[in-house]
């Protein structure tokens, strides 16, 4: 027993399609042919986006906060992606390296660095930027850092140097 042919439909319903079809073709030709080219009117201008208004405050190097966020994430990645307890246990000789080093107008950044002390009893330089804007969804500053010796993804190859200025 072999499967068994949809019914064909008519000549009718056929016919109708192609003729609908043409229509909607023909419209849209037409329609083309009607674009005017105005000006945009005031709504078009989005206003209400003025692009990016920088106030160039973000924290110093040796606030607490970003450095909390950075000891909390550099926990959270060593734990997930490494399996490994590695946490860092306190900062030392930091310091800013680099304040806007670009043109004005990017996004302000501090650059930072400095020494970290690891469970492990290692110590290990850190480079690290504080960028206004770059926290979640845009609304505060955030920070990206790398651990001179454990990138161990190689993000910031070679020893860190695609974390500085």
């Amino acid at each position: 027993m072999g499967y068994r042919r949809a019914p064909v439909r008519g000549w009718v319903s056929d016919r109708l399609v192609k003729a609908l079809a043409t229509t909607v073709a023909a419209g849209a030709v037409l329609l083309g042919f009607q674009a005017d080219s105005r000006a945009a009117n005031l709504m078009d201008l989005n206003f209400w986006m003025s692009g990016p208004n920088y106030t160039a405050v973000v924290p110093l190097c040796d606030e607490p906060a970003p450095l909390a966020k950075i000891q909390s994430r550099f926990s959270v990645k060593e734990h997930r992606f490494w399996n490994s307890e590695l946490k860092i246990v306190g900062f030392d000789s930091l310091r800013e390296v680099d304040f806007m080093p670009w043109a004005s107008g990017t996004i302000p950044r501090r650059f930072c660095t400095g020494n970290v002390l690891v469970s492990d009893g290692t110590i290990h330089r850190i480079d690290y930027v504080i960028a206004e804007d770059t926290g979640i969804i845009g609304t505060t500053w955030g920070v990206e850092w790398c651990v001179v010796g454990l990138d161990r993804n190689w993000a910031y190859n070679p020893a860190c140097r695609m974390a500085r200025p």
